[in-house]
């Protein structure tokens, strides 16, 4: 139980000032601010005052803006939750837009470990979820991930992992599957073509921070069509990127 000296009162009203803005108000007047929030208008003054003065608010002599700077503020929020946590609302989004299935992973020696998922559609004969595994040199997201590695570590990987192949379109050749890998690392992208599962394909981007270090991949399943494989780069590769694009901004 908290006593109220051990809470600072001035620092919650500034927090309510902060979380009365939003879409439907990106500007208010003080007085809109104080009814918002239900502080007098004095105290509601001194709040918008001081996020003036802090850098966290425009003011053009009658109405406050918030600034790009409280961005700071969320961003170190979103930095400090599991990768899960942060990518999930993206995936529902991007699955609810390409009708798709979508999964984020990250690599675990020549595994692939799913730590987030958006099903759509079940596309694969096995259940895919949070804690799933698959081999990284067949799938997108396992090639995507080697092909961040640096080349020695990649192919140790590759030839120390169980080529058996999966299907009648799997590659068991160690170099013809560092050969892809290398493909991938210039072209921004990994494609896989049945090589999981008959009747499977699937595209992959890297999942980027900050400073441009690959952390995750994200990945998008479909079954095959007559279509080519490469009818997935123009359908869905632009989907990715925006995706791929927004969770740099906040890893």
């Amino acid at each position: 139980m908290l006593n109220k000296t051990d809470t600072i009162a001035s620092f919650a009203k500034g927090l309510r000032v902060l979380e009365c803005f939003g879409a439907e108000h990106p500007r208010r007047s003080v007085s809109e601010v104080a009814a918002a929030t239900g502080l007098d208008r004095a105290t509601a003054r001194r709040c918008l005052l001081t996020l003036h003065a802090q850098g966290y608010a425009e003011y053009d002599g009658k109405y406050f803006t918030l600034t790009p700077r409280t961005l700071r503020l969320g961003i170190g929020a979103l930095a400090s939750l599991p990768l899960s946590q942060v990518v999930q609302p993206w995936l529902d989004q991007l699955t609810e837009q390409i009708g798709q299935s979508c999964s984020v992973s990250i690599l675990d020696g020549a595994e692939i470990v799913y730590l987030a998922r958006a099903a759509q559609r079940r596309v694969m004969s096995i259940g895919l979820m949070p804690g799933s595994r698959l081999p990284a040199h067949c799938t997108s997201m396992g090639r995507v991930l080697l092909a961040a590695l640096p080349e020695a570590e990649a192919r140790a990987i590759v030839e120390g992992s169980d080529l058996t192949p999966r299907t009648a379109f799997s590659l068991t050749d160690p170099e013809e599957v560092l050969a892809r890998i290398d493909e991938v690392g210039r072209l921004g992208y990994a494609l896989i073509d049945q090589e999981v599962e008959t009747g499977l394909r699937s595209i992959a981007v890297p999942v980027l921070d900050a400073r441009g270090v690959t952390v995750a991949a994200l990945n998008t399943g479909m079954a095959a069509t007559q279509d080519g494989a490469e009818t997935l780069v123009r359908d869905y590769l632009p989907a990715l990127q925006k995706v791929q694009a927004g969770l740099r901004r906040v890893l």
